[in-house]
């Protein structure tokens, strides 16, 4: 079985190293002239997939927002995930979960093992209560091909307090992560399946990232102040296994497909030439 850091790298290949957000907020489906109910979510989320997932490489799903729907909005996030898979984009599922033991083994079957409805090609999650929490999720990855983004160091302005303190051991939460994230991909390549969500506008921090051999996952670009100028001052000259990841700055070219798809492929073409990936 093909690992998904193979699967992630060959598409950042082909079609850019760029993830969309599927985030249907309020106010997008008010952008988008459509109603705050199950229909109007699943009208907007088809019209992304079919517009995107031809061309993206990565596409990323909030799980929070389909939720807010109840059963109706699981449904039409179950047939986003495979129609966005049918056409070709891989799908990381934004559902930031967290937990331990049986829990942690229950999030990871239903997101990633074959047979499940809502399994992605990967899903972020959440290692505050101690990496080795998700090692059922890590272990379940592995073993169907698929993907984990373990959170390090987020884009939201309340992060650093958590992710930059120090613990017995002089390492900041946040090198500690990383440091993790590598004794999980040592030797895997082109690279590991287990990456980290580290935002653009995060700067300089002081944890070096240069062993992780794991892809990146990096919000903020756009609408949160982030730019491809920043990418370099977080990541360093290597950027081959940067995945920049925007929502606002696609979307809102909808609801027209032919605009979302030429936002989608400008900004990956820039992105490309930037990051030096394909």
């Amino acid at each position: 079985m093909e690992p998904f850091g193979a699967k992630l790298a060959a598409a950042m290949a082909a079609r850019g190293p760029l993830c969309v957000g599927i985030d249907p907020h309020p106010g997008l489906l008010r952008a988008w002239d459509l109603p705050e109910t199950v229909a109007g979510l699943e009208k907007f989320a088809m019209t992304a997939a079919e517009a995107l997932a031809g061309t993206v490489a990565v596409l990323k799903p909030q799980s929070a927002f389909f939720e807010a729907y109840g059963s109706g909005g699981i449904a039409v996030l179950e047939r986003l995930i495979a129609r966005c898979r049918e056409e070709g984009a891989l799908v990381l599922l934004d559902a930031k979960r967290g937990d331990i033991g049986s829990t942690m083994a229950a999030y990871a079957a239903a997101y990633v093992t074959d047979g499940s409805p809502l399994a992605a090609d990967a899903v972020t999650l959440s290692p505050f209560l101690g990496f080795g929490s998700l090692q059922p999720a890590l272990d379940a990855a592995r073993a169907n091909g698929r993907g984990i983004f373990v959170l390090a160091m987020t884009s939201n302005p309340e992060g650093p307090a958590l992710q930059h303190s120090v613990g017995r051991d002089g390492r900041s939460v946040a090198q500690a992560i990383a440091d993790a994230a590598a004794d999980q991909n040592r030797g895997e390549r082109p690279m590991g399946s287990v990456g980290l969500v580290v935002g653009v506008t995060n700067g300089r921090t002081g944890v070096d990232l240069s062993e992780v051999n794991g892809p990146f996952l990096a919000p903020g670009l756009g609408a949160q102040g982030g730019t491809v100028a920043d990418l370099a001052v977080v990541f360093g000259e290597d950027l081959s296994t940067v995945l920049p990841t925007t929502s606002r700055e696609v979307l809102g070219a909808g609801p027209s497909m032919q605009a979302l798809r030429e936002s989608a492929l400008r900004l990956a073409d820039q992105l490309r030439e930037a990051l030096s990936v394909g």
